[in-house]
């Protein structure tokens, strides 16, 4: 083997240097792109297209925040003759907000879905609980893109619970609340 390395040596030099040639045109000839360093002394200062960037409105926005439950109005005292009217008004407020259950607590139903089914009228887990496949169908039309939602997470059943405050049995067939 020494004999053909002192025979051939002008070979492997040549074949050495090719190799390195190549290595460093790999590795740094061919960048396309170059590091250069701003030398000028002043303070560095935003590039501009991140600044506008920055100040750009948000692309998505966020949901807005569901309404509160209403205000129940009490009558002050002192009021003659409104009392009967008021406190009549005040009831009908109370149970209302009283029969509105908090729709998210249903897998698959968030915020933003809360407040469509409120529009739509569904406000308590009884209502839900007592869908039959036409109700499904008309409610599910409604929902744009959240079509599906409704029999692929199961709400009719998972209302009967809510409803029923079964806590144990939801959580058995869907998990933790």
């Amino acid at each position: 083997m020494i004999e053909l390395v002192e025979a051939n040596w002008p070979v492997f030099l040549i074949v050495l240097l090719i190799g390195i040639a190549a290595a460093w045109f790999v590795f740094v000839g061919s960048r396309k792109t170059q590091v250069t360093r701003d030398e000028s002394g002043e303070p560095d200062k935003p590039a501009a297209r991140n600044q506008a960037l920055i100040d750009s409105e948000p692309v998505v926005k966020r949901d807005p925040v569901p309404e509160p439950t209403p205000v129940v109005p009490v009558a002050p005292m002192g009021m003659a003759g409104a009392g009967p009217a008021v406190a009549a008004a005040a009831q009908e407020a109370a149970a209302e907000a009283q029969s509105r259950d908090d729709l998210t607590r249903i897998k698959g139903v968030g915020p933003k879905l809360a407040t469509i089914l409120h529009e739509k009228g569904v406000t308590s887990f009884e209502q839900i609980a007592n869908w039959n496949d036409a109700d499904i169908d008309a409610i599910d039309a409604k929902l744009g893109r959240f079509q599906g939602r409704i029999r692929r997470d199961d709400w009719p059943t998972q209302a009967r619970f809510l409803a029923s405050g079964d806590t144990a049995g939801y959580e058995a067939q869907f998990g933790k609340l």
